[in-house]
């Protein structure tokens, strides 16, 4: 992650104990890696995720999208900071699918914290987690 722009911040204690409470939740039978998501809003509002695995292996669904879909349903539509926080020694930053899933809800200075739950933080900027992104101003209206 050498190339990313590294935010000189740590998460917020809220979010980060957000993503922890959805980490803990995590289904994750499979790959036994389990992940808590949590966003929040330019309302203030947060929203949290975990994954979930099932038997039709890799069909699951990602923390991160699963804190999306819980903003949506709400009436949110801006995100303003994320915390995704996994185990192991390395922070785990979200896949691609939900770099653009992100992307799609956040300006290109939104931060991205990835922690785990050792405490190892990684925190950079949306534009720095998916460059050159294509987002919704892109499309005619």
């Amino acid at each position: 992650m050498t190339s990313n722009r590294v935010v000189n911040a740590s998460p917020p204690a809220d979010l980060s104990a957000a993503a922890c409470a959805a980490q803990a939740q995590a289904h994750c039978p499979y790959s036994n890696y389990a992940v808590g998501a949590a966003i929040r809003t330019a309302s203030g509002a947060i929203y949290a995720g975990c994954n979930v695995e099932n038997a039709s292996y890799p069909e699951g669904t990602c923390a991160e999208a699963g804190a999306i879909a819980a903003m949506v349903l709400d009436g949110e539509r801006e995100i303003v900071e994320v915390v995704v926080v996994t185990g192991g020694s390395t922070p785990g930053t979200p896949c691609g699918g939900c770099r653009q899933r992100l992307r799609e809800f956040t300006g290109p200075d939104a931060v991205i914290y990835a922690t785990t739950v050792d405490g190892v933080e990684l925190a950079v900027t949306m534009a720095d987690l998916l460059p050159a992104s294509f987002g919704p101003e892109f499309l005619a209206h």
